[in-house]
């Protein structure tokens, strides 16, 4: 959401300016902005304008995106950001620390599925009730059959 802070417009960017400068599309800025990832004000022409330490953001926005990092893990990082400021190496490297260990622990889990896809595929079974790829973790199996959490008409 936009807010009133002038800046000097020399530094500041619209959002064409921004989506040029970034190769990030305008309509990905406007959700961005929606998300609360990044922040704009207005200028006396009620035209939205961008501080230039917005530039850094939507970079470590679009990278940590390429990781697979969800949007709303990217904006709980963003929030501990100071304000007014350009996120620093020394930022990054916090960040990239803490988003490490989920990585590890989804290329961990990639491989393992990669290993049972490999075994599934060789006997061809797909078994609803033994096959771990099929039927991963069914924890109401046990219930019965059908749809459990369906709530009943």
């Amino acid at each position: 959401m936009a807010t009133q802070k002038p800046l000097p417009t020399d530094k500041a960017l619209t959002v064409g300016q921004l989506a040029a400068r970034s190769g990030v599309a305008v309509t990905a800025l406007h959700f961005y902005e929606s998300k609360g990832l990044i922040k704009s004000y207005r200028n006396a022409g009620n035209q939205r304008r961008y501080p230039r330490e917005v530039l850094r953001r939507v970079a470590l926005i679009k990278v940590a995106q390429r990781l697979g990092i969800a949007l709303a893990e990217i904006h709980q990082a963003l929030q501990s950001l100071p304000e007014g400021r350009a996120p620093t190496a020394a930022d990054w490297k916090q960040l990239s620390e803490h988003w490490r260990t989920g990585l590890d622990e989804r290329i961990a889990q990639l491989t393992r599925l990669r290993d049972k896809l490999d075994g599934c595929i060789g006997c061809g079974c797909l078994s609803m009730e033994n096959c771990p790829l099929r039927n991963y973790g069914d924890m109401l199996g046990a219930h019965g059959t059908g749809a459990r959490l369906l709530e009943p008409r």
